[in-house]
């Protein structure tokens, strides 16, 4: 396991829970806003400080009663081969668990959901599928996507999907387009784009979407689902 960070306290990432994050490091997706570079960049993930395994489930011995829950987010959770065993143990301590994954593994996230080891999935989605693989910069399979959206629409676990809109990349037609895909989730967030330590340099350049702007196109996916709401 490649732990490339802990955030000790988190009171917005897992809805209703006291829970610190575990970052992952490694991801299959080359997304250029992204915000995680450190961890996706194998240059960089070499250079990164990890935390020892055990360092972590000690700290989580300690947090016992005071935490509820761990969120596990990346780079690419999914990736990892050792997540589930990863994941018992963090269960057998009493944790809720939240997972957050680009949904390129959907058999890693079927085993999370069929073992009830994970309590709450966010899953991202990156563009409309005609896009997916511009958007993400690289190769992938649509599919993949599609069967992981699906399973969680089986709402067999509590979840979110989540779409970071970015200037030059995702219009407001791209998220109607988004918002079809996923038609009949319960919830789905928009989170406007920050030109901050970016993947790609240039992307500290792009202007966000301006308030007025951003809440036009929330307004406009409004009526696919019971909760949609900017972050």
């Amino acid at each position: 396991m490649i732990l490339g960070g802990l955030q000790k306290l988190t009171l917005i990432d897992f809805p209703d829970k006291l829970a610190c994050t575990v970052f992952m490091a490694g991801c299959n997706f080359r997304c250029p806003w992204c915000y995680s570079s450190e961890l996706v960049s194998p240059e960089k993930i070499k250079k990164q400080p990890q935390i020892p395994e055990k360092d972590f489930f000690h700290f989580l011995k300690l947090r016992q009663g005071l935490l509820d829950g761990v969120v596990i987010c990346g780079g690419e959770p999914c990736l990892n081969k050792e997540l589930l065993n990863f994941v018992r143990k963090i269960k057998k301590l009493g944790y809720a668990v939240k997972i957050d994954t680009n949904g390129s593994n959907p058999n890693v996230l079927k085993d999370l959901i069929e073992k009830k080891l994970i309590d709450y999935v966010a899953m991202d989605i990156k563009a409309p599928k005609e896009k997916y693989q511009k958007v993400v910069a690289q190769k992938i399979n649509i599919k993949n996507i599609e069967k992981s959206i699906l399973l969680l629409l089986e709402n067999k676990v509590d979840y979110e999907f989540r779409t970071t809109v970015v200037p030059g990349l995702l219009e407001k037609k791209d998220i109607i387009k988004i918002a079809d895909w996923i038609n009949g989730a319960k919830k789905y967030y928009l989170q406007n784009f920050r030109p901050e330590k970016t993947l790609n340099p240039a992307f500290t350049k792009i202007k966000p979407y301006s308030q007025e702007d951003f809440l036009e196109i929330q307004k406009a996916v409004l009526p696919f689902f019971e909760i949609c709401q900017v972050r």
